[in-house]
Parts: structure tokens; sequence; C-alpha cells
């Protein structure tokens, strides 16, 4: 530690008086350096925790001794004998008034030889912190030796630090917590607070204030597919601590990243195993899944297919929270999860939850067998296809609910329809509002006019116009069922 006040007091070489009585400040407080100066106003040129030497004060005292107080000045030295004998009455009150040490320097001692004695303090505090980092890197090293890497890094850096040390998985629970049972209550606060650094998918850091104290926060892992959180206790950690943990980091996101090869296994052994389903060996598919994966889901079965930027991103939060089966295949997230028992309302979740929080889209397909999963992977496609930013993962069930009709909202529709439509839009825009009457009308006439308030023989007429336009014979019903499809695409 630096020197404290009381200590450079205690120097019988500096032969220091202190003037005010012992009540007055923190005799404790660290004194980072020691500064004379006989400027006026000496604050611009100070730092909290220095000691000021001085040998004369201006004339108004209280105002000056106030500055530097409020300033962080841990102590005052007068100097005596140079410009005055014996330190000023009204030295001595101000500073008890502002609660700021004063003691007096006799002129055989000079100012350097405080500073000196400050200044080989600090350097000898440096040097121990220097050598205590040294050592405390070189366990943690030791540490990621030992079989459970990541698990003896974050104990020792506990251990060394002596403050708690969590690791928030990428799926946004408790992974691991060092020493054990140190943050049972302010687990939910670093949760909380990891969250959004979870959810941004970008390298970040933050801190937390919790029951347990303060934590700083750092996401390890890559851009776009964040590996974790590691949350450290901060409260008063020096920049010989954080130096250590700052090697932590990046010793703790090395452990992770180490695991990628067995993920990446994983993640092949899954897509194996959906194409397996998809291709009618269900056989050969449950007998590779079970041994690694689980057993597959019990038919009827829903499937959700998911695209997006985030896809790995989410595969990894599935690793923890999918009770089915899931595999990236392509550029496409595909989720197959159970229809029956006690699970059977929840089915199907999944899929939004994962597209709420990694900004996917998607759909989700009626309940299937699995011998009909390409039937249902079809209509989990179908779903998607319908895909809003308001629900961003609709059901196949709501498509099929809403007919066929329904269909031709897509873009692709609606280019075509736009296209068949334009000689229409281009003679009378008024003309396609009243096609679309005289068909809902059934194509009859008198009913048609009412609704548009003309008389029949003017919407007959507008209809021959219509047909003129497009080139086409209204009276049968596949013209006048392909007229209705395209209205109904651009409505």
């Amino acid at each position: 530690m630096p020197a404290t006040l009381s200590q450079l007091l205690a120097r019988p070489e500096l032969d220091l008086t202190l003037l005010t009585p012992a009540g007055v400040g923190d005799p404790d407080a660290p004194v980072q350096w020691a500064h004379s100066s006989e400027l006026p106003d000496p604050t611009p040129f100070l730092s909290p925790g220095q000691v000021l030497l001085v040998t004369g004060t201006p004339d108004d005292v209280d105002p000056y001794i106030a500055r530097l107080a409020e300033h962080g000045v841990v102590g005052l030295g007068f100097g005596t004998e140079v410009v005055r004998a014996g330190t000023p009455d009204a030295l001595i009150d101000a500073c008890v008034r502002h609660g700021l040490p004063l003691f007096e320097v006799p002129y055989r001692t000079p100012f350097i030889a405080i500073a000196r004695f400050v200044a080989d303090r600090v350097a000898a505090d440096a040097y121990a912190r220097n050598t205590w980092a040294l050592r405390a890197s070189r366990a943690i090293s030791l540490a990621a030796l030992r079989p459970d890497a990541l698990a003896a890094v974050l104990t020792e850096l506990a251990r060394q630090i002596e403050r708690p040390v969590a690791l928030i998985g990428a799926d946004g629970s408790l992974d691991r917590v060092s020493p054990a049972g140190a943050l049972t209550a302010a687990s939910r606060d670093l949760l909380a607070a990891a969250d959004p650094l979870l959810r941004s998918r970008r390298r970040a850091a933050g801190s937390a204030d919790t029951e347990a104290g303060a934590f700083a926060l750092q996401t390890l892992g890559a851009a776009g597919r964040l590996r974790g959180v590691l949350a450290i206790g901060s409260d008063g950690l020096d920049p010989a601590a954080q130096q250590v943990v700052t090697g932590v980091v990046a010793l703790a996101g090395l452990a992770l990243e180490q695991s990628r090869a067995t993920d990446a296994a994983r993640a092949r052994l899954r897509t194996a195993v959906w194409r397996a389903l998809i291709a009618g060996d269900r056989a050969l598919a449950e007998s590779v899944a079970e041994p690694v994966l689980g057993a597959l889901p019990e038919a009827p079965v829903r499937v959700t297919v998911l695209t997006g930027t985030a896809l790995a991103a989410a595969a990894d939060w599935l690793e923890s929270h999918a009770d089915g089966f899931f595999a990236r295949d392509g550029q496409e997230l595909v989720l197959m999860e159970s229809e029956t028992g006690a699970d059977a309302a929840d089915s199907g979740a999944l899929g939004p939850a994962a597209a709420a929080r990694f900004e996917l889209r998607g759909g989700t397909s009626a309940p299937s067998s699995l011998a009909d999963l390409p039937t249902a992977l079809a209509q989990a496609e179908v779903a998607r296809q319908r895909a809003t930013p308001a629900s961003p993962v609709p059901s196949f069930d709501d498509v099929a609910t809403a007919g066929m009709l329904a269909l031709l909202q897509t873009p692709d529709a609606r280019a075509v329809a736009q296209t068949a439509l334009a000689p229409l839009v281009a003679a009378d825009p008024g003309l396609p509002a009243l096609l679309r009457t005289w068909l809902d009308s059934d194509g009859v006439y008198d009913i048609a006019a009412r609704r548009l308030g003309i008389h029949r023989h003017t919407l007959r007429a507008r209809v021959a116009d219509a047909e003129r336009l497009l080139g086409r014979d209204l009276s049968g019903f596949a013209a006048r069922a392909d007229l209705y499809a395209a209205l109904r695409a651009t409505a």
C-alpha cells in the first residue's frame, strides 16, 4: 500500500508535527504524492490523494483551505522559518473547520525528503502489486492446464482477487460461480445485466450493481456467436488486478472456443439425422441420434423452419433450450417438436422464442407424422412466406384457415397481378374497384349496379371496356376467376 498520512508523520527523521486535532481528516488515507506550490490556487495542478507543502499562505486563508479540502488533498504541510517562524493560527483554524490535517515541517527537513519518502512508498507498492500480478497470472496459467480448464481458471481468479466470479452461458443462464454459492442473492441482477449484451450479439462490456457488490461484465466469443458473459466482482480492483482479469478474459474465451470443434461435430450429426428423416430412413436417423442427441420427438410433430443472419447463435441457444430436435440445413434452422403429451400446448413455441431473440423469420407446419416430414417441411416453408414483422413465425394452420386466395398475398403474385391489371389502371384507375364489386356480386349486373350506385347498362358498358382492354371474354368462370385472383392479389 502507498504511504498514509499517519506513517508520514511517524517518520522520526522527518520530525513532522501534527497541528490539527486527531479527529480532523483521515490519518490513514493513502498519500499518492507530495507536491509543493506557493500559488494562490494550486488545485488545477493537484490530484486527489496528494499532500501539499507550502511555506506561506494567501491573505484569504479560509477559501484557500476550502478549495484544497474540496479537491481531495489529504494533508497540508507548512514549512516554518522560511517565510516566517511558526505556523499561522488562522491556517490552523481554517484546517480544523474544513477537516484538512495540517502538520508543521521544521526548517531542517527539506520538502524533497517528504516527496522522496512518498515516492519510494509508491514505487514499492507498484513493485509489490506487479509482483503479485505476475504470481497470480502464473497460478491462473497453471490452472488452465487442468482437465476442466475453464472451471479451474475461474476458481483461481476468484481466489487471487478475493472477489466472486461467474460465467453466464450463451443461453443466458448461470453456468458456474466461484466460490460456490457466492451469488445466491445477486444472480438475478447479473442475468438481467448480461441479457442485453448477449442479445446484441456483439463483443461488449458492461457493469451491474447487485446485492453482492459491483460487477464488471465482458462478453466472450466472436461477434455474431457469443459464447457467454464473464462477470467479475469489481469493487476496489486496482490496475494490477485488472491486468490479471484481462488475461483471464482471454483464457476463458480460448477455453470456450476450444469447444467449437465438438459443437461443429454435433451440428453435422444433427444435419445428417435430419436429412435421413427427410429421406424416409427413420431407423437410421434414430440409431444415429439416440446415443448422442437423445430420442427423437414422438409423433405427431410440428416442424418449424427459421431463416436469418443469426442462425449459428440461435443454434447455440437451442442446445440448452430445445426439448425437441433441431438441425441446421443450409441456410435454414429446422425445429421438430412433439405435439403429444403434456407439452402439446407448447408445441412450436420455441420457434417464436428463437425468432424474437435472434431476429429470425420462419413458419410452423401443421401436426404431422415422422413418415410425412417432407409434407410438413413444405407446409412450414409456405407459412414462412407469410411471415411479417408482427407475426415472424406464422403457423400453417392459420394459412390453411385463410383459404387458397390468401396465398395470393405474396410479392410474386402481386407483381404478376399488377402487370395483368396495368391496362385497366392506365385507362381508368377506378375500373379495378368496379370490377371487384361486380365479381363480389357473383357477376349479377343488377346487384352490382345498386352497390355501385350506377345504372346496370352503364356497368355493362364498363365491363365491356375492361374486356376490350384486357383482350379477354369475361363471360366464362375461368376468366372471371383469374381476374378476381389478380384483383385480390393487388388489394
